[in-house]
């Protein structure tokens, strides 16, 4: 079991890092290298997001404490609620490129620093940053344990988290918004994929109630270094894309 649960982690990993280099070797032939950091950074700061993480790991727990239910049916509505965070990011992410094309890429960097510092200081204050914690916690645990439930849950989640990490997302529509459109949904496709990453690492790690407990546990008691870390990435891409974009 944890031998075969290490080889999927190593799978995915070689998936987006295949996927990370190949969308770096296309910027540098097309010329577009100085996009290359934003990407990540900016992908990979809203990737380690707490909310997203705590959220996703009371879904698992939901649906462990269910009865009759099998590994491989929480496998499969975990990846049916992770599919549509993915698709309904990556729609939220088409109207973002398309309302920011006429904004100048410096305000990007601006955004990045604000975005930054908020994620900063209420990650070291500790304060939650997720809209409606409640309602979002009494709906995960009334639904049933449905593909259909799970992927509705992922399309409502995704919209009730935009305050929790639509700055680094709008940052990254502006920077994106100013390259040919094939590339744009090239690059969105990727951030996107970064951004669930974590989501299929804690789905296929999670084998019981209590390791989801304790993975949930682990998420909660690191979140303000995470928060801390994510928001100083935030504020030295924005000085990065000011000064040097």
């Amino acid at each position: 079991m944890v031998s075969r649960v290490r080889s999927e982690i190593k799978a995915l990993m070689l998936i987006i890092l295949s996927s990370i280099g190949l969308t770096a070797g296309i910027l540098a032939i097309l010329g577009l290298k100085n996009l290359i950091y934003p990407l990540l950074a900016l992908a990979g700061a809203d990737s380690i997001n707490p909310c997203t993480f705590v959220i996703y790991t009371m879904l698992l727990i939901a649906l462990s404490l269910k009865e009759n239910i099998s590994k491989r049916r929480i496998y499969a509505i975990g990846l049916a609620f992770v599919a549509a965070v993915y698709i309904s990011y990556y729609l939220l992410g088409i109207g973002l490129v398309i309302l920011t094309k006429t904004i100048p890429v410096w305000v990007a960097g601006v955004v990045s620093i604000a975005f930054g510092a908020y994620t900063f200081v209420t990650g070291y204050m500790e304060k939650s940053r997720i809209a409606k914690k409640k309602e979002v916690r009494k709906s995960i645990f009334s639904r049933e344990a449905t593909l259909f439930g799970a992927f509705s849950l992922g399309i409502i989640i995704s919209f009730t988290l935009l305050p929790c990490s639509s700055g680094t997302y709008l940052a990254y529509a502006i920077l994106i918004s100013k390259v040919g459109r094939g590339l744009t949904l090239i690059l969105l496709a990727l951030y996107n994929v970064i951004f669930v990453l974590p989501l299929l690492i804690i789905l296929f790690t999670v084998g019981s109630i209590t390791e989801s407990k304790s993975i949930s546990q682990r998420i909660v008691q690191k979140s303000r270094e995470l928060s801390m870390i994510a928001g100083t990435l935030l504020i030295l891409l924005g000085i990065y894309v000011i000064l040097g974009m």
